[in-house]
């Protein structure tokens, strides 16, 4: 298990040296932009919703997710994590944020294992450690959604490459949706190759643009 080396902005941000590139830039109101509104979440949940995620990070993403769930039921949540982060950082980052679940999230944080599960008021999340080109293809799920959220293409173009990208389609289910802050070219050609209907749209902040990609049903 491969802990991040990490730096810290003025606002306590944390920042990932080996990609020198922050976990995020515009906090929880980008994950409502660009991953829940960008699979038309939370319109779509239902009980057996499952969200599939590259690129666990701080888990702000999931605790966005289960503040916009209110069920009855739980949802699904799988996420590829290669440099999973170590407990104090993650509770140092996510503190600005004061989310519900947020205790619960860390507490749960810890193990070893190439699996670790969290339970959440409504969520039934696992996050599958190591190289999401080794653990994504065996991976038995098809999602519903996918939050497609590496570091960006230039720094980590290992969670952007075709092959994987090519998996990530073929691990989502008939009229399953997918978004992504960056609108790279070849992102974009990736999860068209892969099947998905492919859209830019606004993105966040100062990012002009974003992708989302919808299967056919």
């Amino acid at each position: 298990m491969n802990q991040p080396a990490l730096t810290w902005t003025d606002s306590d941000t944390p920042v990932a040296t080996a990609f020198d590139d922050p976990y995020f830039t515009g906090g929880l109101d980008e994950t409502r932009h660009v991953f829940l509104a960008g699979n038309d979440l939370p319109g779509r949940l239902r009980a057996g919703f499952h969200v599939a995620e590259l690129g666990f990070g701080t888990g702000l993403n999931l605790l966005a997710l289960a503040q916009v769930w209110v069920g009855p039921g739980t949802l699904r949540f799988t996420s590829f994590e290669a440099f999973p982060m170590a407990r104090s950082d993650m509770a140092r980052a996510l503190a600005p944020f004061s989310l519900p679940g947020t205790d619960a999230l860390v507490a749960q944080w810890q193990g070893d294992g190439p699996v670790r599960c969290i339970d959440l008021p409504g969520i039934a999340a696992e996050i599958r450690i190591g190289d999401a080109r080794q653990t994504l293809p065996p991976w038995p799920d098809r999602a519903d959604a996918w939050f497609l959220d590496g570091f960006a293409p230039a720094r980590n173009p290992e969670l952007w490459n075709d092959a994987l990208l090519q998996q990530v389609a073929r691990h989502t289910g008939p009229g399953g949706t997918a978004a992504t802050y960056t609108a790279a070219g070849h992102v974009r050609r990736a999860l068209e190759s892969g099947g998905f209907r492919v859209t830019r749209q606004p993105g966040f902040g100062r990012k002009k643009h974003m992708t989302t990609a919808r299967m056919p049903t």
